[in-house]
């Protein structure tokens, strides 16, 4: 028998050691459909297991976790990262798996010793927007999980935690938290006061360190930017290995200003370029408490008009290629299709154009630039009504050229939070910080028995 003693932050926990005040809370809606893009306490490391043999691997205070519940809740993290993880990786995950399970099971028995009870309802209607989400239906995303490796009784599991938890701490911990007047108007001063100031959207990861560790965690944060920039999901690693809290929605910290942020980290998110996982995602970064990596998802002007939100009429070109094309027929038609497009004139000629080339015209007069691919958004940004982009495409979709037909550029400045969310804002930071140590007292009190 041993006591955990786990490092890893409570489900909701603040992220103290990066945020010197609260970042404001940032709505992000999935991108939009554009014309036909779519083509376009310390663990004992789990030895080798008989993949036949489903037996228990830790019993917290009497509640069994098997070695199938970790296979499963593995499997969301790797189907989360497109199988994009080394096999070395692999025995890390699942130990990060499988301490995720044990505070699941603390946080639901402490939910329960308290009467709280998760009805099977919620959990099903939670799991049916999961569904939702991913764009399945939940028959769908049943046969989705089990494809990969996971099923729905393990994101169920993951649900009624969260809920429990949530909800415990609604009853238990929000009481006890206050927040003065006085807080609130000071942080709208200071936003008041940086408008047109660069902000960014950020992500974290943030894992605590001692002096005695340092070495250790820095070398393992650095095997996590490794793993991201070679393709992996820096919001599937933040969800599982993170300990701030940001850890629950994939590190997101929605719109922060550099002044937000503690000192080390500003300066590196100040030189991260969004759009590529290279130039997006920091070094290792050494901060109070641990190590933070970081990554730059955004970045506009602090209550300026965002130029991402710019509504753009288009037209699209495509002209098919026969499957039997040779590299020279190819060029040829690119260079042809280079010269029509750049020099017709404009839109109003557009379907005159395509007729010439034997190519079709598809319309959309309501596409916002950020919902553009990332090589096209940065392109489009920098024409001007009238010119076209380079041809673009594949053998199976064709050549593609989008012609600029009109701009509308946002005249809406973003709205500073307005008191009651910034109380909110705050409020939920404080919840947050008691979360933190009361999820580590019931890892201080857990027994945990490893087999």
């Amino acid at each position: 028998m041993m006591k955990t003693g786990w490092k890893r932050a409570a489900l909701g926990a603040v992220s103290v050691a990066l945020l010197a005040s609260p970042a404001l809370p940032q709505m992000i809606e999935p991108p939009g459909d554009i014309i036909n893009f779519d083509d376009l306490a310390e663990s004992a490391i789990l030895g080798p297991s008989d993949p036949t043999l489903r037996k228990a691997q830790a019993i917290v205070n009497g509640d069994v976790i098997t070695d199938t519940d970790i296979d499963q809740r593995l499997a969301l993290v790797l189907a989360a990262n497109g199988g994009n993880i080394d096999e070395a990786e692999r025995p890390r995950l699942r130990l990060q798996v499988l301490r995720n399970l044990i505070d699941e099971k603390l946080q639901i028995q402490e939910a329960e010793a308290n009467d709280i009870r998760i009805a099977e309802a919620e959990v099903e209607a939670a799991y049916q927007r999961v569904a939702q989400n991913f764009r399945r239906s939940p028959e769908e995303f049943e046969a989705y999980l089990k494809a990969a490796g996971s099923s729905p009784m393990s994101i169920k599991g993951q649900i009624r935690g969260e809920l429990a938890w949530s909800r415990l701490l609604r009853r238990m911990v929000e009481p006890m938290v206050n927040v003065g007047d006085d807080e609130v108007q000071l942080l709208i001063d200071k936003l008041n006061a940086a408008k047109g100031k660069d902000e960014y959207h950020v992500g974290e990861i943030f894992l605590s360190a001692t002096p005695e560790n340092e070495a250790e965690v820095m070398a393992g944060a650095a095997r996590i930017v490794e793993q991201v920039r070679s393709g992996a999901s820096f919001v599937a690693y933040a969800r599982q290995f993170s300990e701030a809290a940001t850890a629950a929605v994939g590190g997101d910290m929605g719109w922060v200003r550099a002044e937000q942020l503690n000192d080390n980290v500003a300066t590196v998110v100040e030189t991260l370029q969004p759009g590529n996982p290279v130039t997006a995602v920091s070094d290792p970064i050494r901060v109070r408490g641990g190590v933070a990596i970081m990554s730059l998802l955004e970045k506009r002007q602090v209550l300026a008009a965002d130029p991402n939100e710019a509504l753009l009429s288009l037209k699209q070109i495509t002209l098919p290629l026969p499957a039997d094309i040779t590299q020279d027929q190819a060029r040829a038609m690119v260079e042809q299709m280079q010269q029509v497009t750049q020099s017709m004139g404009g839109c109003g000629r557009a379907d005159a154009v395509a007729r010439e080339i034997g190519a079709e015209v598809a319309t959309n007069d309501a596409i916002k630039l950020r919902d553009l691919p990332e090589a096209l958004r940065d392109l489009m940004a920098n024409l001007s009504i009238g010119q076209a982009t380079p041809p673009f495409g594949s053998l199976q979709e064709g050549l593609r050229v989008l012609v600029l037909c009109g701009r509308d550029d946002s005249a809406v400045q973003p709205r500073a939070p307005n008191f009651d969310q910034i109380y909110a804002q705050l409020n939920e930071e404080r919840v947050n910080m008691r979360a933190r140590r009361y999820l580590r007292d019931l890892r201080r009190d857990a027994v945990v028995d490893y087999r």
